[in-house]
């Protein structure tokens, strides 16, 4: 998905012969712990290990969390070292035990999701910095940002820098399996889109290797880098790597052609009305129109037969993703054209008769949501359980993420109308506000979360707050973005009087505090701050 189209799983595909043989002259490398191959060439693939994924695992090992080693048994150093994992005492893995125990998921994929969006986060060690602009983390990694201190503390204390030398050469092997796999999706999935090559448009995909993630598989993307961590099994997830490449390929379509799909937009009430769509795509039609474009895709290039392909096609509709059938049909005419998927996209989207289409769907029955968990542990609710006003703040954090402020905006004004005052929708709000540039109202808005009068006093005194006392990451928040509006606006005094009140915010998270103490000590300079002073959100 975009950026915070941060699926967990996704996967691929595109075109004629002489195409699939030219991205082949383009060169395929994987990059060895030496760095003797290029990492990504002109396809913007590439096939290797990460520390920081391998420094994230550790630590979860350290940890208690059940990693698969199943995988190990041919990478001894791997084994070894895991085994010390689990008997680390002493204060650092103290604090990230603690830390995994009061953030633990009652689904073990849903915690290692997290915790590898976390890893792809993240630079290397030794500090771990994250490598963004806070705003543009999907809220699940946002959830467990102050990890990064204890992972950073963590790997310190252990040398873990040691422990990654003694076994990276171990990951080679893995490395090497996955290359011909990785390459013959790319060659097929660019063949049948006709498209020579992405990396001209400074996008990359990447296929990490570590072991301990067992037979899971995580896809996320933050901007234009996708990547996709997959185990060292005998099995390769090809399915997972090509719908993930896929993503990867097709993803700018709906995004480019939004003022032609947003006419087709009402079909979203009917998708919306399935109980097993998943909330990604329940207020977003662009993102449905996107992941059902790749499973049409996916569909054509299976070439199953027509029992086959129609109960696939039945079970999309009745799932949600009711572009699918669509999609596939003028998959058809693309096939027998000479134009590439990118240039006929519009077409197919021209293609969608919004009301053949009601008409056609009021006879498909939706799968059922299943029964919900007993369990009392935070969990990610199943597809189609998410609460209506949690699955609306995700969509809206999507769009704050995907840079789409126009959509954020409109999101949020639309939560505000349903759940009046609800802080995280006012705070939402007044980001995209940012984005979109109008800098006024997001300075009412911060101002009304954090001090309905007005603005705080210069000595750091703020008046009553709206939030709750446990939302003391947005009133530290909303005090960090009023500071650096006001120094924008060159008014130091006032902009000093809210990063002190964001240092006073019991409970404020260590990120927020960072921020606010940097804005004590200098004025906000937006065209020079480093990915470190970004801005978070809650």
């Amino acid at each position: 998905m975009r950026n915070f189209r941060t699926r967990n799983l996704f996967r691929s595909f595109r075109g004629p012969l002489a195409i699939a043989c030219a991205v082949l002259a383009a060169g395929f490398f994987w990059k060895s712990h030496a760095g003797q191959a290029a990492a990504i060439t002109y396809t913007g693939v590439s096939v290797q290990p990460s520390q920081q994924i391998f420094a994230v695992m550790c630590a979860l090992d350290a940890a208690g969390f059940g990693a698969d080693e199943d995988t190990l048994s041919e990478m001894p150093a791997r084994l070894a070292l895991r085994a010390d994992l689990l008997k680390i005492q002493g204060p650092t893995a103290d604090a990230i035990r603690l830390f995994y125990r009061t953030h633990a998921m009652a689904n073990s994929a849903e915690t290692l999701s997290r915790y590898i969006a976390f890893a792809l986060a993240v630079g290397p060690p030794p500090s771990f910095s994250f490598q963004m602009d806070r705003d543009l983390l999907p809220p699940d990694v946002v959830s467990i940002e102050d990890f990064q201190p204890l992972l950073a503390n963590f790997s310190k204390a252990i040398h873990l820098d040691n422990g990654w030398a003694r076994v990276v050469a171990e990951y080679e092997p893995a490395v090497a399996k996955l290359q011909g796999p990785v390459q013959n999706i790319v060659t097929i999935a660019n063949g049948y889109t006709r498209t020579l090559s992405s990396q001209s448009y400074g996008t990359t995909f990447t296929v990490f290797v570590e072991p301990l993630v067992g037979t899971r598989t995580v896809f996320r993307n933050f901007g234009d880098h996708y990547s996709i961590v997959v185990g060292a099994g005998s099995v390769v997830p090809t399915d997972d790597i090509r719908h993930a490449y896929l993503h990867f390929l097709l993803d700018p379509l709906p995004l480019r052609d939004r003022l032609l799909l947003n006419k087709k937009g009402a079909l979203l009430d009917v998708a919306a009305r399935a109980p097993q769509l998943p909330p990604e795509y329940q207020n977003d039609f662009d993102a449905l129109a996107d992941e059902c474009l790749v499973k049409a895709v996916e569909l054509r290039m299976r070439k199953l037969p027509p029992d086959q392909t129609e109960s696939v096609l039945k079970e999309d509709d009745q799932s949600g993703f009711i572009l699918v059938r669509t999609f596939f049909l003028e998959l058809l005419a693309f096939e027998k054209q000479p134009l590439s998927l990118s240039a006929f996209f519009p077409a197919m989207v021209s293609a969608i008769n919004v009301d053949a289409e009601r008409k056609r769907l009021q006879s498909v029955d939706f799968i059922a949501a299943p029964p919900l968990s007993g369990s009392t542990h935070a969990v990610a609710p199943a597809a189609g359980q998410t609460a209506p006003l949690d699955s609306l703040l995700a969509q809206g954090d999507h769009q704050i993420a995907m840079r789409d402020a126009l959509g954020a905006v409109a999101t949020f004004e639309n939560i505000l109308k349903q759940y009046p005052g609800e802080p995280r929708a006012t705070y939402g709000l007044a980001v995209a506000s940012i984005l979109s540039g109008d800098g006024e109202r997001a300075k009412e808005l911060f101002e009304r979360l954090v001090s309905p009068g007005g603005p705080v006093t210069s000595e750091g005194q703020s008046k009553s707050i709206l939030v709750e006392a446990s939302d003391s990451s947005i009133t530290a928040w909303s005090h960090v973005y009023l500071g650096r509006l006001y120094d924008v606006e060159g008014d130091r005094d006032v902009a000093v009087g809210e990063y002190k009140a964001a240092l006073a915010v019991t409970g404020a998270p260590e990120s927020a505090r960072v921020a606010a103490q940097r804005g004590a000590d200098a004025p906000y300079a937006p065209t020079a701050a480093p990915a470190e002073d970004s801005t978070q959100k809650p």
